[in-house]
């Protein structure tokens, strides 16, 4: 628990401090963490991060995850066509490998492109459009009050299983603290800024979040479960791996701005 606490208080000033000073520092810290979290993705689904298949899957995620839109003067395809050129490399590599690389491997490593590509460009992109820092600031708050929540709301009340076949330790008691604990600190940014964000939205913001960003944590332990895996890494001592750390992140950021939950 020492060794977890440590690296949470360190890992997350160090996350902030990059946070706030915005633009291509907080770029690179997120393209990082993309990188890493592909690598871990591959490894994770027995996958030699030198085959070829896998570098194109590594190449793709940066290029989906870096916000091209922010910089217009650097030369760009429009992120969706590198996500059909991605698919179309990794069909032609079934060909050209006489099926050596199978559909199957090539739809893990598409499947890895979009999921982390997109979920980390989104974090970027939020940090990056109107009001950046107190959406993305919000966004984050909201999660992590949803993980602080449900961990001791779970172990305060917890007696009813959340979803037992995924993830045993997880209860609605804990969930139900997650989502208050997110919609509490909506409405401390409220507060904060109600000419941003009205008390109404904030609560419905908190919901979303809390509901979604666990979710995204479900996804990840149905995936480590059929991998029988713990942690995706071990470069967070305490915490596993960057997918561990971010599999919340990674559902939140696309699904609020996909819905125009916030401006961009």
């Amino acid at each position: 628990m020492k060794q977890r606490i440590v690296t949470a208080v360190v890992a997350g000033a160090g996350f902030i401090l990059f946070l706030i000073l915005g633009g291509l520092y907080y770029a690179a810290l997120i393209m990082a963490l993309a990188a890493v979290g592909y690598y871990e993705y591959t490894r994770m689904n027995g996958h030699p991060p030198v085959r070829l298949t896998a570098l194109i899957g590594f190449l793709f995620t940066l290029y989906i995850a870096f916000p091209w839109e922010s910089y217009p003067e650097w030369s760009s395809i429009p992120r969706e066509s590198a996500i059909w050129l991605a698919l179309f490399l990794l069909f032609a590599m079934t060909v050209i490998s006489k099926n050596k690389v199978t559909i199957d491997q090539a739809a893990l490593v598409f499947l890895g492109i979009v999921y982390i590509g997109i979920g980390f460009h989104y974090m970027i992109s939020t940090r990056l459009g109107v009001h950046g820092t107190y959406w993305t600031l919000m966004t984050f708050g909201c999660i992590w009050a949803t993980d602080s929540g449900a961990y001791f709301g779970g172990r305060a009340f917890g007696k009813r299983p959340l979803w037992p076949a995924i993830s045993p330790k997880k209860t609605v008691e804990g969930a139900l603290g997650g989502i208050g604990a997110s919609v509490i600190v909506a409405l401390c940014f409220s507060f904060y800024a109600p000419e941003l964000l009205s008390w109404s939205r904030a609560i419905g913001l908190g919901i979303v979040i809390a509901i979604v960003g666990q979710s995204g944590d479900l996804i990840q332990s149905a995936y480590k479960r059929i991998r029988k895996i713990k942690d995706t890494g071990t470069i967070l001592p305490g915490h596993g791996g960057v997918l561990d750390r971010c599999d919340s992140w990674l559902i939140v950021f696309p699904f609020i701005q996909l819905l125009s939950l916030i401006p961009q």
